[in-house]
């Protein structure tokens, strides 16, 4: 969705920054600005800074940066148009209906009324859990030790105990047959007609990461078949792509997400504190589903349940975290059988513990081989370690596989050497390493021109932003063409001006780019830092310097691109000219 750059900025200017950021963040005024802890790493001491004036944030731990919109997008993982919309509901901002094509409209009408027909649904559902035709569904989730609150956090409701009651609900609402059946929520057949899909069972609304309610998950009362039954794949409702409680998880600040395997084991434990917990939708879990996990966090906690098959799901999860660049780790639920039964046993600080021991999964995966082997038995033992030593192949990265190497060998008492001999021979017996490329030199890698090059451009941007009055007493040798990088020339292309008026705004220039990580690169543009620079001298130098190297960079950068382009040839030439100039000129920071 495409808002006009007017629409945008006005609703910027509608939400200060301290005011939407305070929501979320304890933050303190220091000075001109204000402080607290980052909300996007871990840390101790407050590094992260909100500028009231510049409409601003920075961290100078970890370099997240940008304007109102760009910490929305962060701390709540949504996108720009969705960003735009909060502030905008916030702010009282009428935005405007989105243009697009016949086709187009009539695809998102139909979504849009999946969505609304399931959440009438939820509603219907949530209503009868609390009448009395819900009374042993309440009786279950009461005797499961869920709260209130619990139960009307996650929109638990009952079914009825006929297959007809929610179809002639919806019915009375308006909603057709075809839309009810297209959703999931009723079947057909020749004998019997349209019928509910669920009946006579407590009833789990599933919600994407925006909270819509997109499909549903029913526990059966009784010992009918199947004990619990998802809704079919529909448009809007993808089970390899979506994972219960992943809507409430994606904003646990916790810099981790649990898996769990149901319904039940992810409810227990956010009553019990630990927000972070989410589920795969009744089938094993996916590598769609990690790539969402992704989107938030690099580090998974596996808690399946401790039985064998959920060992074996363990497994299977921990190739495709590793797979999709995720870091996992095993929580130890014996001797409960999963999470609920855990927490209900043992308490929340108990559960925690097991958080804070959880297993590397590698050495979760290597303890499970263990469990086919005799190590009493030499000959078995070496089997073992043959195994082992082809699992450590897995590992691409040389400095990776050697820690891991060291870490096996001293857990099970075999020679570092050996088992690194022992993972080679496997490797060139499978073909799982290729070769490591050594370096040539060991003098130690510096930045390549093009990183020095992007430094210097970053650190003028920073420089002018702080001090406008300088601007002037550059202008005729720098020019926005001397910014080569994409992004810093549209940066300067639109901060020039404002300069050449004595403004300064970074917000609305950061509003310009609608991805996240270009306002995070365009925010530190206007937080760049020179180190040690301290005299009034120093200063001077290294702001002469730095606007030489950005000319010279710029010189060099057409020159390589002249030819028989002319326009480019005078590029070089005014730069030439530039640059003898700036040799010249001594250039007060007064």
């Amino acid at each position: 969705m495409y808002y006009p750059d007017e629409l945008v900025e006005e609703v910027r200017t509608r939400n200060d920054i301290v005011d939407v950021i305070s929501g979320y963040v304890r933050i303190q005024k220091k000075g001109s600005s204000y402080f607290g802890l980052c909300p996007f790493h871990n840390e101790k001491s407050p590094s992260f800074s909100v500028s009231q004036s510049r409409q601003m944030y920075y961290c100078f731990g970890c370099g997240a940066g940008g304007n109102v919109f760009t910490f929305l997008m962060a701390y709540e993982n949504c996108s720009f148009p969705e960003a735009i919309k909060t502030l905008a509901d916030r702010a009282g901002v009428a935005l405007p209906e989105m243009e697009r094509s016949g086709e187009a409209k009539q695809r998102e009408s139909r979504r849009a009324k999946l969505l609304e027909v399931n959440k009438e649904a939820a509603k219907y559902f949530y209503y009868l859990l609390r009448s009395p035709k819900g009374e042993a569904g309440y009786r279950y989730l009461s005797e499961r030790q869920l709260s209130r609150e619990t139960i009307q956090k996650f929109g638990l409701g009952f079914a009825g105990v006929t297959n007809n009651e929610l179809t002639a609900y919806l019915r009375s609402k308006g909603y057709g047959d075809d839309l009810i059946r297209e959703a999931g929520l009723a079947g057909f057949d020749e004998k019997r007609g349209i019928y509910d899909k669920f009946w006579n069972r407590v009833m789990f609304p599933i919600q994407d990461i925006n909270h819509r309610v997109i499909g549903f998950g029913g526990r059966v009362m009784g010992d009918a078949k199947p004990k619990y039954l998802n809704s079919p794949e529909t448009m809007i409702f993808d089970k390899s792509r979506n994972l219960y409680g992943l809507n409430f998880a994606r904003s646990a600040r916790t810099n981790n997400v649990i898996l769990c395997e149901g319904y039940m084991d992810v409810i227990a434990m956010h009553q019990a504190g630990f927000s972070q917990a989410a589920a795969s939708l009744g089938t094993a879990f996916t590598v769609g589903q990690a790539s969402l996990i992704r989107r938030y966090t690099q580090d998974v906690l596996l808690a399946y349940d401790s039985d064998g098959a959920g060992t074996n799901a363990a497994l299977r999860a921990i190739g495709i975290l590793r797979e999709c660049g995720l870091r996992g780790r095993v929580i130890n639920m014996s001797p409960a059988k999963d999470p609920d039964e855990f927490i209900k046993a043992n308490g929340a600080e108990a559960f925690q513990e097991r958080i804070e021991n959880a297993e590397n999964s590698f050495f979760f995966e290597l303890r499970v081989l263990e469990r086919e082997y005799d190590l009493r038995d030499p000959d078995s033992r070496t089997r073992f370690y043959k195994e082992a030593a082809r699992k450590l192949c897995s590992f691409e990265e040389e400095v990776e596989r050697e820690n891991y190497l060291q870490a096996v060998a001293e857990k099970y008492h075999i020679g570092f050497d050996a088992l690194r001999k022992l993972t080679a021979s496997q490797a060139a017996q499978t073909g799982l390493i290729r070769p490591v490329e050594r370096p040539k030199s060991s003098v130690q890698k510096k930045n390549t021109p093009q990183e020095n090059q992007k430094m210097h451009q970053k650190l003028l941007l920073t420089w002018l932003s702080e001090e406008p009055a300088l601007y002037h007493k550059i202008k005729k040798f720098i020019t926005v063409e001397d910014f080569t990088e994409p992004l810093y020339r549209q940066v300067a292309d639109r901060l020039f001006p404002d300069l050449e008026q004595g403004i300064v705004e970074p917000a609305p220039i950061i509003s310009m780019f609608q991805d996240e990580e270009e306002q995070r690169e365009a925010a530190s543009l206007f937080n760049t830092r020179l180190q040690g620079t301290t005299t009034e001298v120093e200063r001077e130098k290294a702001f002469h310097d730095i606007v030489k190297h950005v000319k010279k960079d710029s010189f060099a950068y057409y020159t390589s691109r002249c030819g028989s382009d002319m326009e480019a040839m005078n590029k070089v030439l005014l730069a030439k000219k530039a640059l003898e100039e700036l040799d010249k000129t001594h250039i007060s920071l007064h």
